[in-house]
């Protein structure tokens, strides 16, 4: 990686103090889209500080592929003309880093992988969209290989490790977007989540990974229709301002998480979806399900234990899974570097015809659709995980089916509302001891974003 500062003027420090710059880094888009409307802040100044952190941070977490500085420069000079002429945008200005599964003109979208070597000739949809609100790209962020695992460390670029404890994962597979989030040197980061790979992150790194109702986000779909995009953040506000610029909901849904909800059905439920066995519940995790259940009866909802029936239809997940991996190593650049444990994973799938995976989508869709209401609840509270972050290195020596099973047994409660297709959403609750950060989920009916946001955004105030 090139060293950000290396003279010239462009790319001088800002004339803000350093601690009052770090603040603002840490503030979040929704203020720094205000400091920059009240022209207190240039996009250029953000964009110099942001840049510094992200290499500053990148150093010990290990979270960057690439950083794009002079294109950085560039559109924050063109962010800053767009605002001088008297134009306006929600996140006008403001840097993000990307997930390196989207296309970046001229840039590898490699993938976490070696076996990718073709350049993009376009921006995916979503990257247009963003260059287009007039957003600054700064860099491109980590991923295990092709974002298939819940942990971010590959053959290609190593290890990436969370800012709240270097000796643990950031989960997977946008680790790259919420290690840099997590560390304060960049507002907000894209990320996808065909399995978990929003919310996942976000819980073992202490933020907001808002998975939306599938359809909603360009550059959405793949695995068979298990992937979504959506961005990770600090607060439920935040991540309702990206979603609401780039998605397409039934409401505001920056409003929605400034208001409560009326009272709710909440079902509290523990249930796995494991092939074998899901790990017990780690006493930490339980204890922060129990005060978020709490603090949601208190708000008024109605808040009762339920059991999630995970029947036939809702273990169809593992065809879509499978073949929608298999199907992405179909697609590098050269098989021959991908790494063995991937080859492995992708060989379960070779069972999996086309068939198969339509009979899948149907029965997700037909899950989906009903689970709520056979539970009668609007909203479901579960784990996201069976424990805080794990330490790095943790499934290392585990291969092909080995490796999904106990992937599976840690993380049985994210890929099957993939699967659903609703929204689902991790909320920080807490830490352990040790600095580790506490998550929940809370799931609502396919497109029932609008109302599952307000729910965050309560919760979130409660628990401050």
């Amino acid at each position: 990686m090139s060293r950000l500062f290396g003279g010239g003027d462009r790319r001088s420090v800002p004339v803000m103090e350093a601690d009052s710059m770090s603040e603002i880094l840490a503030a979040g888009p929704t203020q720094q889209a205000a400091l920059l409307r009240a022209k207190e802040l240039s996009s250029r100044d953000l964009t110099v500080a942001t840049l510094a952190a992200v290499e500053r941070e990148n150093a010990r977490l290990n979270a960057v592929v690439e950083l794009l500085a002079d294109e950085a420069f560039d559109a924050a000079a063109e962010a800053d003309r767009r605002r001088a002429e008297g134009e306006d945008g929600p996140l006008l200005g403001v840097p993000i880093a990307i997930k390196n599964d989207l296309d970046v003109e001229g840039h590898v979208t490699a993938r976490g992988s070696r076996s990718i070597s073709t350049v993009a000739s376009a921006d995916t949809e979503l990257v247009a969209a963003i260059r287009a609100a007039g957003m600054v790209p700064v860099a491109t962020t980590t991923l295990p290989e092709l974002a298939i695992y819940g942990f971010t460390e590959s053959d290609a670029f190593g290890i990436t490790r969370n800012p709240h404890h270097l000796d643990h994962t950031p989960g997977g597979s946008s680790g790259g977007s919420a290690a840099l989030v997590a560390s304060g040197a960049v507002s907000i980061a894209t990320a996808s989540d065909g399995a978990g790979s929003i919310r996942i992150p976000a819980a073992c790194c202490g933020l907001v990974g808002f998975k939306p109702t599938h359809g909603t986000m360009p550059s959405s779909g793949g695995w068979h229709g298990l992937s979504t995009q959506g961005g990770l953040a600090a607060r439920v506000a935040d991540s309702a301002l990206f979603l609401d610029t780039f998605g397409h909901f039934d409401g505001p849904l920056v409003d929605a998480a400034a208001r409560d909800p009326e009272p709710l059905r909440i079902g509290v439920s523990t249930s796995a979806s494991a092939a074998t066995r899901a790990l017990p519940l780690d006493p930490a995790v339980k204890q922060a399900m129990d005060h978020a259940a709490a603090k949601l009866s208190d708000a008024g909802h109605d808040v009762t234990d339920v059991t999630i029936p995970y029947g036939l239809d809702a273990k169809q997940l593992t065809v879509r899974y499978l073949a929608g991996i298999r199907d992405s190593t179909l697609t590098v650049d050269d098989p021959e570097k991908l790494e063995r444990r991937t080859r492995q994973v992708a060989r379960l799938a070779r069972v999996f015809g086309p068939r198969a995976v339509t009979r899948a989508i149907r029965a997700g869709e037909r899950w989906g659709s009903t689970v709520h209401d056979d539970l009668g609840v609007d909203v479901l509270l579960t784990p996201v995980m069976s424990g805080p972050a794990l330490p790095v290195g943790h499934f290392d020596g585990k291969g092909g089916l080995r490796l999904v099973l106990a992937m599976n047994s840690f993380y049985p409660y994210t890929a099957q509302w993939n699967h659903a297709g609703t929204p689902a959403v991790s909320m920080p609750v807490g830490r352990t001891p040790d600095g580790l950060p506490l998550a929940v989920q809370l799931i609502a009916r396919r497109g029932d974003d609008v109302r599952l946001i307000s729910l965050a955004g309560q919760l979130e105030r409660s628990l401050t």
